[in-house]
């Protein structure tokens, strides 16, 4: 299961819906909202937008660490000047 798959999941089971009504209000297939939960697809920025609305959550919380992470490179303190 992918990061983003199992943000999915936690939050549409603490919102208490089943994936058949997640699928109903972002207008997929059921078998969509499995593939995205298990991690053998990846929903589009299109499609977590509409889950995140479908869920009132922030996009940002189901995307995680996923682009939150920063490379080390980037993660380092500039020197002082």
């Amino acid at each position: 299961m992918t990061a983003i798959g199992q943000n999915i999941k936690t939050c549409r089971e603490r919102v208490g819906i089943s994936q058949e009504e997640l699928a109903l209000k972002i207008r997929v297939g059921t078998r969509t909202i499995q593939r995205y939960e298990s991690g053998e697809q990846t929903p589009k920025s299109q499609t977590i937008l509409k889950i995140s609305t479908a869920l009132d959550v922030p996009a940002s919380e189901l995307m995680g660490d996923i682009y939150y992470a920063a490379p080390p490179e980037l993660d380092q303190r500039p020197s002082s000047l």
